[in-house]
């Protein structure tokens, strides 16, 4: 025993040391994390319990709550919130049909699987900035190629505005989200898809499961905590997009693209209303947090199941 408690004596500095060394290491990634994302996140929320509006400079008189209760009483804020859902409903439920589709059809045994695979990745490779200019210019009213693709095949008798006429552009930024993100969501569901177990496939066919029941009773409910996450995912980064709609339609026309976060970004930078603005910020913020709280929630009850 008087053996065994020497030689923890002497492993002890050894261990502080090391401690140390942990420690030198971590802290200047604790500085960075602690300037690039304490600092703004306490900032903002000083911003947003005063009222500050650059056309007044000097004066930042504290409010509270005031910004929090005007955007609550706000129509045009609760109109934003509406849109902002719709495209997030939208975009995430064909994203999640056309990604298990694709998901599925890459995982057959087809000859030039490996091609179809790469083919497929290749709009979520783009940069998002790149993949909003190029469907601005297949959407363009003059010479758009969606255009001249549907009048050859009668669909339309004329060219259509399509990004400046209220009832078709928030459509029109859906289907490029849609486009760009599709196959993320198809790597994704591809991943899940090959882990599940040949055997039991193979046994639902033989007890004479048709494919369609093979996945709706074997493959779908194996796929659902990976679809969970994948919306999870989603659902996050739609309802606060901002770059796609921005560079396509800057929130129009007529506001009918107008999300929240768009709205955010017009009541700092045009306004200059910074108050406001910070509060909305986290507001989106807080929304945010609430969607992955009730998905995680559902996440954990699938797990237990």
């Amino acid at each position: 025993m008087a053996g065994l408690t020497a030689a923890r004596r002497r492993l002890r500095p050894a261990a502080v040391s090391e401690a140390w060394v942990a420690g030198a290491f971590v802290t200047p990634a604790a500085l960075v994390i602690l300037l690039v994302v304490a600092y703004p996140l306490v900032r903002a929320l000083w911003l947003s319990l005063h009222e500050v509006v650059l056309t007044r400079p000097g004066e930042e008189p504290f409010i509270g709550l005031a910004s929090y209760a005007h955007e609550l009483a706000n129509p045009d804020f609760w109109a934003a919130v509406g849109r902002s859902l719709s495209f997030t409903i939208a975009s995430t439920a064909l994203e999640l049909v056309l990604g298990v589709g694709l998901a599925l059809l890459m995982d057959q045994p087809l000859r030039f699987r490996w091609l179809l695979r790469s083919l497929v990745i290749l709009p979520w490779a783009l940069p998002t900035i790149v993949n909003a200019l190029m469907w601005r210019w297949i959407d363009n009213a003059e010479y758009g190629a969606l255009n001249a693709l549907l009048l050859q095949a009668g669909i339309i008798d004329s060219y259509q505005q399509w990004l400046s006429n209220p009832a078709t552009a928030m459509w029109m930024v859906i289907l490029a989200d849609v486009w760009k993100m599709t196959p993320l969501v198809a790597i994704l569901v591809l991943a899940a898809l090959q882990g599940i177990s040949r055997e039991q496939i193979e046994a639902a066919r033989v007890d004479g499961a048709g494919p369609v029941s093979t996945f709706r009773y074997v493959v779908l409910p194996l796929l659902t905590p990976t679809l969970l996450i994948v919306l999870v995912l989603r659902t996050m980064e739609a309802f606060k997009v901002f770059d796609i709609i921005w560079i396509m339609t800057n929130g129009g026309p007529a506001n009918e693209t107008q999300t929240i976060a768009i709205y955010a970004y017009q009541t700092a930078y045009r306004a200059f209303d910074f108050g406001r603005g910070a509060a909305l910020g986290y507001l989106i913020a807080l929304a945010i947090m609430l969607l992955a709280a009730i998905y995680l929630r559902l996440l954990g009850r699938v797990g237990r199941s």
